[in-house]
């Protein structure tokens, strides 16, 4: 039954063509990493994530497995293993869905509609209806130090050459040169 493989190969293709990266592991097409940025307009705004995907033999039957590798402050993933609690993924996937589906709509909806009634971290639910403000800012604070590119095994050089720098790295060099007025 070749079906199940050859779709495998043409999600992965269509993933790879969405301008995702992606970074295989060993030969196969069964476990790979891609580069998951949080969205835009969003407390996550700014993060690069590592996610670890892995396919089952009865993919698309069967739901991939997915999971964060660098630390999100999220009340639907576990902190420590990473682990995606996520209700399309793990209970209602359909051979319909593929990955595009998985880093175009449901991580980022996960991120932008945090479920703080089924957490994998209760903690962060636990601050999140307690206070939203306090939690946004821990959000912020696992952002600058566990989602740059650089913790999601993004070199500098990989940047594509067509982004615009953002107002930070205008900023952060002018900083370094003029420092500060003498007194």
């Amino acid at each position: 039954m070749s079906s199940p493989s050859k779709r495998r190969e043409m999600d992965l293709m269509k993933l790879m063509m969405s301008d995702y990266k992606v970074e295989m592991v060993n030969d196969g097409m069964q476990e790979f990493f891609v580069e998951f940025r949080g969205p835009t307009e969003s407390i996550y705004q700014g993060g690069v994530w590592r996610i670890r995907v892995e396919l089952p033999d009865a993919y698309p039957y069967k739901s991939p497995s997915i999971g964060f590798i660098n630390k999100i402050y999220h009340p639907n993933v576990d902190e420590m293993s990473g682990s995606v609690c996520l209700d399309v993924i793990n209970q209602t996937w359909s051979p319909m869905f593929d990955l595009v589906n998985v880093f175009e709509v449901f991580l980022p909806q996960l991120l932008l509609y945090p479920n703080p009634s089924d957490p994998l971290n209760g903690e962060a639910a636990a601050l999140m209806m307690r206070d939203r403000s306090a939690y946004e800012q821990k959000v912020k604070e696992y952002c600058e130090k566990y989602a740059k590119p650089e913790d999601a095994g993004v070199t500098p050089e990989e940047k594509s050459s067509d982004e615009e720098p953002s107002e930070d790295e205008d900023d952060s060099g002018d900083e370094a040169i003029l420092g500060n007025p003498d007194p």
